[in-house]
């Protein structure tokens, strides 16, 4: 495996020898306006193909487009991208200035200084300037909002943002992590918006060219295609592209009717051994149609020298089926092991209605209650309602949660009949990424 500086020389050779054709975009949208308003002739679907084919063979021949090229940057320095000024990420080598500003009837200027764009997220560097004697928060509340990014081939939602007020609160510089853009796009347009004093809401778009070549290609792409079982279903992991922004594990549940998990639990992503910091996850919109899929978000990779990539589930959502009654003789504060989880059957007490069993649980051990009962001179009784949870403090560092069900019934409970639990449940399971040799 060569080195990152070896890969930069290389690909730096390639930049300067492959020009991205300036009619690009211009060549690709003629071509699928070729499309001809709706007939019903029967030529309607031969011109259809012929344009769809014209645009493909557009693209086909300009692949080698810079876009997909590795741009000269240092994918190993470890900087907080989000938590930098873009002044300061030009400094380390990244993106694209871009320097474009809106101004406003009411002299606030709107000005994005920056983007960066790889395969996993495009990241806008901005600027918000209030004319003199204003500031930007009104009554606690920020005026302004970012919208999503729109292009050719691009339609993209903005995922998070952070930045930071000036001392007099007249100037704010934000960072927004976007969806990843289309390479193909020439011309970004990002929708400011601004809360009007009127309560309405204005837009402002503001458009700017977006130099493609500057995208930075990811150090790992691969499909995974493996999966992991289990207690109600299975948890697949489809890929794994690690650019220098982030790492993103992409997957689907497939649960039958469940949807998406009650837990997503913990998955943890190791390279060579060592874990890779852990962001956030969301859900995948892109997902197959009808299938739940979603995005793992991790640190960048440690290290460009990589030997070995684990994914591992360490915990899920688990289901415990109980077969066995449970005792309502003797309640207490001691707990009771039921399958892998504990419960507490705090008091069964005599009320006008009939009885209440308190019981309690661990914050994410859930009871199934569709059909809960007692047993009472042997008859089944079921649960007549249910209370919200509340905590119970064990004064030991430790809170559990507890609920009161009623039952409407003369003769006290003997058995709680309880079908099963959810919780989180270990799992520890390894998936092993092949590493394909990088050349």
């Amino acid at each position: 495996m060569r080195t990152i500086e070896e890969k930069l020389q290389e690909h730096q050779q390639t930049l300067n020898s492959v020009q991205a054709p300036p009619e690009l975009e211009g060549r690709l949208r003629h071509a699928l306006e070729l499309v001809p308003a709706k007939k019903k002739d029967r030529n309607r679907a031969f011109s259809w193909a012929a344009s769809i084919a014209a645009a493909l063979l557009l693209i086909v021949g300009t692949y080698q487009y810079p876009a997909f090229a590795y741009y000269g940057v240092k994918l190993l320095d470890k900087i907080e991208l989000n938590s930098l000024s873009f002044s300061e990420v030009t400094e380390q080598g990244y993106g694209q200035t871009v320097g474009k500003s809106k101004t406003l009837d009411d002299g606030t200027v709107l000005t994005i200084n920056g983007v960066i764009a790889d395969d996993n997220a495009f990241l806008m560097y901005y600027s918000i300037d209030r004319p003199a004697g204003s500031v930007l928060s009104d009554n606690g509340s920020f005026r302004y909002n970012v919208g999503g990014i729109q292009g050719f081939m691009t339609d993209s939602r903005p995922r998070e943002g952070s930045g930071n007020y000036s001392k007099d609160e007249t100037r704010y510089e934000g960072v927004y992590k976007f969806e990843p853009v289309s390479p193909f796009s020439r011309t970004l347009t990002v929708t400011f918006s601004e809360w009007l004093d009127n309560g309405e809401r204005a837009a402002y778009p503001v458009s700017f060219k977006f130099e493609a070549n500057r995208a930075m290609k990811s150090m790992i792409k691969e499909d995974i295609s493996k999966s992991v079982s289990v207690d109600q279903g299975t948890v697949h992991y489809d890929s794994i592209t690690a650019s220098p922004t982030s790492t993103i594990v992409k997957g689907h549940y497939e649960f039958g009717d469940e949807g998406f998990p009650r837990f997503p639990g913990k998955t943890k992503l190791y390279v060579n051994g060592t874990e890779v910091k852990f962001w956030g996850m969301r859900s995948d919109r892109y997902a197959e149609k009808g299938i739940p899929g979603f995005e793992l978000e991790y640190d960048v990779l440690p290290t460009d020298q990589i030997e070995t990539i684990e994914i591992v589930l360490k915990t899920f959502d688990g289901y415990q089926k109980v077969a066995e009654p449970i005792s309502l003789a003797s309640p207490s504060d001691q707990s009771i092991q039921v399958g892998n989880e504990k419960l507490w059957i705090r008091s069964v007490t005599k009320t006008d209605a009939g009885y209440d069993i308190v019981i309690a649980r661990k914050q994410f051990t859930i009871l199934e209650t569709d059909q809960l009962s007692v047993q009472t001179g042997g008859k089944k009784v079921p649960v007549s309602s249910i209370s919200r949870s509340r905590p119970w403090d064990l004064k030991n560092g430790n809170i559990l949660w507890e609920q009161t069900y009623s039952f409407d019934t003369t003769n006290r409970p003997e058995f709680l009949l309880l079908d099963g639990y959810r919780y989180i449940k270990t799992y520890d399971q390894t998936v092993s990424i092949p590493i394909k040799t990088q050349k």
